[in-house]
C-alpha cells in the first residue's frame, strides 16, 4: 500500500478455430468434451479442437477469471484505460506495456500509491463492472479478499445488491456469444464503463492521476452487439446471484447467466459425493441412481476441506445422461469453478462442509430446492432431523499437525469472507487522500 503500483495485464489469446467454428478456451473445451463423452465426436475431432483452442500466447479469451480480474483491476483504477482487453499478441499490447512503464516512474515522482486509490466507491465500481461483464464467480472471493486487505469491510450481500440493479452489457462467452478479441475491438472496458456510467462513481482517482470519469470520457462503442446499450442489455440484471437458506446460511454463489433457464427454479433429489475421488469413481457408473432432475452435490472441497479450494464445482454430467441429451444439471458444492465454465453450478457454499456447515449434514436422497429469483437454497429436512445429524457429525482432525498446513487451517477464512488469511486483513479503512 505504501509503494506506487500499476497493473499490466497479460492479455487474452486470439480466437480459437475448429472447422470454421470460433472456439473459446475453457468454455468450448467443456462443451466439446461433453460431446466426446457422449460419443458424438471422435478422437480425431477432439484432437483438432485441442489444437485449435489456443492459437497464441495469452490468457483465456472468454470472460473467464483472468479477463474478469484484469477488468476489475482496470475498474479499480490500477491499469491504463483499455489495458485489460488488449489481446496478448496485438501490437497495442506492447505499446500499453511501454506506457505503463513510463507511468509507474511518473507515479513515483507524484507519490501516487494504492492507498490513494482504493476506496469503498472504487470497489463498488469494480463490482458493477463484474456484473456488466457477466464475470467469473471467482471475482466474488477475490474482491472480498482485496477489500479486506485494504481495510474495507465488504459483506457478501453487497454483490447481490449490485446483481439486482446492474444490467449485463457484454455479450461474451460463457454467458453470451463473443470473445475478448471482439470485446477489445468493440471498444473494450472503457466503452462498457461509459455506458454503465450512471451506476458508477466517476470521481474515483486512478493510476493515471485522473478520475475514472476523465479516463472514459472519450470512449465509444464500435459494435453494439458485443457491448450492448442500457436499452438493449444481454440481461437486465442478475448475471451472478447470492443464495441463502438452510443449506447455505452464510451464502453461496451461482452464475445464473450461464445456466439453463429451466434450472433456475428447481427441486430435485441429492446425489452426494464426499470427495472428488468418490465423484470420479461413481459419476459414470451406469448404476448411479441419477436422472435429469437430480442435483449433484460435492462436499469437502472448500477452503479447508480441499486446501486451496480447487475448481471442482463444475461437476461432470453423468455419461448416461449425456448420451440421453442432458447438457446441464444443478450442481452444488463448497468448491469454486473456472470462470470459463458454465451450467447451473451453485458454488462457495458457506460454511463449508469440512467445518460442519449444513452441507455436511445432507444425505443422499434428500430433496433440495433451488430458487434463484428468491435467492434461496434449501434442503427439505426438518430442524429436528438436522439437529440429530449435527449431533452425530464428527470433524476430521490432525490432517496437518504442524507447519504451513497447520497455519493454513488455523487462519484461512471462509468463502463468504474472501478465503484470505485473517492476519493479512487491513485493520482500519485507508484514509481519504488530500485533494490538492
Amino acid at each position: 500500500m505504501n509503494l506506487p503500483a500499476i497493473y499490466v495485464p497479460a492479455g487474452p489469446m486470439l480466437r480459437g478455430n475448429w472447422r470454421g467454428e470460433i472456439l473459446g478456451s475453457g468454455s468450448d473445451v467443456s462443451k466439446y468434451w461433453a460431446e466426446r463423452r457422449a460419443g458424438n465426436i471422435d478422437l480425431q475431432a477432439w484432437t483438432q479442437i485441442e489444437d485449435g483452442i489456443a492459437r497464441s500466447a495469452g490468457t483465456c479469451m472468454t470472460m473467464g477469471t483472468a479477463s474478469t480480474m484484469t477488468s476489475v483491476a482496470e475498474a479499480l483504477g490500477f491499469s491504463l484505460p483499455g489495458a485489460s482487453a488488449i489481446p496478448a499478441v496485438d501490437s497495442n499490447h506492447a505499446k500499453m506495456a511501454n506506457r505503463s512503464g513510463r507511468r509507474i516512474v511518473e507515479m513515483v515522482w507524484e507519490d501516487l500509491k494504492p492507498r490513494d486509490i482504493l476506496r469503498d466507491a472504487s470497489f463498488n465500481n469494480a463490482i458493477a463492472a463484474v456484473f456488466a461483464l457477466g464475470g467469473s464467480t471467482n471475482a466474488v472471493i477475490h474482491m472480498l479478499a482485496l477489500a479486506g486487505r485494504a481495510g474495507i469491510k465488504m459483506a457478501l450481500d453487497r454483490f447481490d445488491q449490485f446483481s439486482k440493479k446492474t444490467p449485463m452489457l457484454a455479450n461474451l462467452r460463457p454467458s453470451g456469444k463473443y470473445l475478448m478479441e471482439d470485446f477489445y475491438y468493440a471498444g473494450g472496458l472503457p466503452a462498457l464503463l461509459r455506458v454503465l456510467g450512471p451506476q458508477l462513481d466517476l470521481s474515483c482517482l486512478t493510476i493515471t492521476g485522473k478520475t475514472l470519469g476523465e479516463n472514459i470520457s472519450g470512449a465509444e462503442i464500435y459494435n453494439t452487439d458485443v457491448i450492448r446499450t442500457l436499452d438493449n442489455p444481454v440481461l437486465t440484471s442478475g448475471g451472478l446471484a447470492i443464495l441463502y437458506g438452510n443449506l447455505a446460511p452464510n451464502g453461496a454463489v451461482i452464475k445464473a447467466s450461464a445456466a439453463e433457464t429451466r434450472l433456475l427454479k428447481h427441486t430435485g433429489r441429492a446425489i452426494v459425493f464426499d470427495s472428488y475421488v468418490e465423484m470420479n469413481a461413481r459419476i459414470d457408473d451406469p448404476a448411479l441412481d441419477a436422472d435429469a432432475n437430480s442435483m449433484l452435490v460435492l462436499r469437502n472441497a472448500g477452503p479447508k476441506g480441499a486446501p486451496g479450494m480447487p475448481e471442482w464445482g463444475n461437476l461432470p454430467i453423468p455419461q448416461k445422461l449425456l448420451k440421453a441429451g442432458i447438457r446441464d444439471m444443478v450442481r452444488i458444492s463448497d468448491a469454486r469453478m473456472s470462470g470459463t465454465s458454465y451450467g447451473a453450478c451453485v458454488l462457495h457454499v458457506a460454511p463449508e462442509s469440512f467445518v460442519g456447515g449444513p452441507l455436511a449434514l445432507l444425505k443422499e436422497g434428500d430433496i433440495i430446492e433451488l430458487d434463484v429469483a428468491a435467492r434461496q437454497l434449501n434442503m427439505r429436512v426438518s430442524e429436528d432431523e438436522l439437529a440429530r445429524r449435527r449431533t452425530a457429525w464428527r470433524p476430521k482432525e490432525g490432517i496437518y499437525p504442524r507447519g504451513y498446513g497447520k497455519l493454513f487451517m488455523q487462519h484461512i477464512k471462509q468463502a463468504d469472507e474472501g478465503c484470505d488469511f485473517d492476519f493479512l486483513e487491513g485493520t482500519a479503512p485507508i484514509p481519504e487522500p488530500e485533494i490538492h
